[in-house]
Order: C-alpha cells, then sequence, then structure tokens
C-alpha cells in the first residue's frame, strides 16, 4: 500500500454517527466514512487512513497523477 507522510483528519457528529473525513494534502484525495459515535477515535482513522491508500492506489493505476504548483 502507498505510505501516507500525512493526513488531515476531521471528525463531525451526526445524531448516533461520526462522520470522518481524510484528506490527502498532497493530491488533495478526500474520502469519508461513517461509524458509530463511540467507536474508538484510532480505529476510525484507521479505516479511513485504508481508504484513502486504496484509492490513491487506484489512481495511480488509472492516469498519472498531476503536480499543484503554489
Amino acid at each position: 500500500m502507498a505510505k501516507l507522510r500525512e493526513v488531515i483528519f476531521e471528525f463531525r457528529r451526526i445524531g448516533a454517527y461520526m462522520k470522518v473525513s481524510a484528506v490527502d494534502p498532497i493530491t488533495y484525495t478526500e474520502v469519508h466514512i461513517m461509524g458509530p459515535v463511540n467507536a474508538i477515535k484510532d480505529v476510525l482513522e484507521g479505516v479511513a487512513v485504508r481508504k484513502l491508500q486504496h484509492l490513491l492506489k487506484k489512481q495511480l493505476g488509472k492516469a498519472p497523477m498531476k503536480a499543484f504548483v503554489v
């Protein structure tokens, strides 16, 4: 799997659920997961990171990644 150096997380409570967003700051790729509000934070982060890694790996196979110049 692709190693991520940095991931930005956002946690938002929606009723009985916790929505976790994970963003790769290099490619601006973003994924979201939902879990129970009482779940352990590290578990939710782990699931989000694995989903983000999977998506990045999938994107690498389809087309070259664009470089962003700021």
